[in-house]
């Protein structure tokens, strides 16, 4: 049986360069809540306060969260490769409790890649619901791949919910919302970026994965057909009962 103990799970992204110079990020998460595990906020810059281009759909209040939790969890990541390139070529190690995953690859992919984990568990209202895709942690994923899990990783909660009473959403409507407040806090991290970096990586990573959120909610109204034939056993078997 699954059970959660109470170690911290660690992802650590390292950066090769060309160079053989390299970059270590390290994810901590709480086995339980699977928010990162920060430190102190005291020395935390001015652009990650909440109010410096806070999300239109924000429902956080200065007063009682004085910074946005999603930019204080990319302060180390801005550190480290605010400077980066986004054609710059690399090689990305990505280790997980479970294996580990290589991939030659350019900076703006690798730094997309370690932001998808980071605003997942960040604790921002909008991006909780992708703390299951970041426990199970996949780099790199393609459109497809990203279709894939999300789908499944809704209708699996939509499981969840009838089991303990409530309303199911099997035409993914609900989906489909998140991430429209997705893209939200997607353009306006890509803001806080841009005043943070001196180079071009890290916003350009924010918009190639704006763009998978972009793709999913037309994937949605389409009603998935791309991947529809990956399930024709099922469908086989329900036409012949």
């Amino acid at each position: 049986m699954y059970a959660v103990d109470d170690k911290t799970l660690n992802i650590r992204y390292r950066f090769l360069m060309k160079d053989e110079s390299y970059l270590d990020f390290e994810v901590q998460l709480d086995p339980h809540t699977l928010n990162q595990v920060v430190g102190s906020t005291e020395a935390s810059p001015d652009w990650a306060t909440l109010e410096f281009h806070q999300c239109s759909n924000c429902p956080l209040q200065a007063s009682t969260s004085p910074y946005c939790p999603v930019a204080l969890n990319i302060i180390k990541l801005m550190e480290g490769c605010g400077s980066l390139m986004s054609y710059e070529q690399l090689r990305l190690e990505v280790t997980t409790p479970d294996r580990t995953i290589i991939k030659d690859t350019s900076a703006q992919v690798g730094i997309s890649s370690l932001l998808g984990l980071i605003v997942a568990t960040s604790g921002c209202p909008h991006t909780g619901f992708f703390k299951p895709m970041a426990r199970f942690h996949l780099p790199f994923s393609s459109e497809a791949e990203t279709i894939y899990r999300a789908s499944s990783m809704y209708l699996l909660a939509q499981y969840f919910m009838c089991k303990q009473g409530g309303d199911a959403d099997p035409d993914l409507e609900g989906l489909a919302k998140i991430y429209r407040n997705l893209q939200i806090v997607n353009i306006a991290l890509a803001a806080r970026l841009r005043a943070a970096s001196n180079r071009d990586a890290a916003v350009n990573a924010v918009i190639l994965l704006d763009s998978f959120a972009k793709a999913l909610p037309y994937t949605i109204a389409d009603s998935l057909d791309e991947i529809r034939y990956l399930f024709a056993p099922f469908l086989v078997q329900n036409e012949q009962r």
